[in-house]
């Protein structure tokens, strides 16, 4: 298969490009680096992606920036972060892409646990993260011979030196475990599935 992987110079995307190399032809796409670059806020951008790309076979997102800040002072702009990052990124990049995919074709988004977990300061992570999840749950019953899924991984192992502090008491995954489950999510027959690697 032709898989792009979105924000693949991340941790989660280098895992999951890793897992998939040996048998699938990788796309490697990232904001400043890359085979192909892309900014998800930007339908422009968006839409270069795929007439440089052509038809694929898979399309997975590992990127997506949320606000993180105690509530008592969020405003409504810090909200609005997450909302055309993380969130109108990755539906964007469906409503788009739905186009490019080639038939029984894939897309794997990614939220986390917050969506089912919240932790302080992360009242905007826990919002896009279940609109993401929404979005596919409905999307799934309309793409037409295509699939999506979600894969929603805990706090990451290689994270931890940054982030533990955030996640008391939450188990940690490491990010070659997290990429098993965007492989099922390519290779299976799920659509409208969140795997949860909790």
């Amino acid at each position: 298969m032709k898989i792009m992987i979105i924000g693949a110079n991340g941790t989660i995307g280098r895992a999951v490009a890793q897992n998939l190399e040996a048998d699938h032809e990788i796309i490697r796409v990232g904001k400043t680096h890359g085979d192909l670059r892309v900014d998800l806020t930007d339908e422009a951008s968006v839409k270069a992606l795929f007439e440089s790309s052509g038809k694929v076979d898979a399309i997975i997102a590992t990127t997506g920036s949320v606000y993180y800040g105690e509530f008592s002072t969020m405003t409504a702009e810090h909200f609005d972060l997450g909302l055309q990052n993380k969130l109108l990124g990755q539906v964007r990049l469906v409503l788009m892409g739905k186009e490019f995919l080639n038939p029984g074709g894939s897309f794997t988004l990614t939220t986390g646990i917050l969506s089912q977990h919240p932790i302080r300061t992360g009242a905007n992570a826990t919002a896009v993260n279940a609109a993401i999840e929404g979005f596919a749950l409905a999307a799934g019953n309309e793409l037409k011979g295509l699939r999506i899924n979600v894969v929603s991984p805990s706090v990451l192992t290689e994270a931890l030196d940054k982030y533990a502090s955030f996640f008391p008491g939450f188990e940690s995954v490491p990010a070659n475990r997290v990429a098993l489950a965007y492989r099922r999510s390519v290779e299976g027959i799920d659509n409208g599935k969140v795997y949860r690697v909790w």
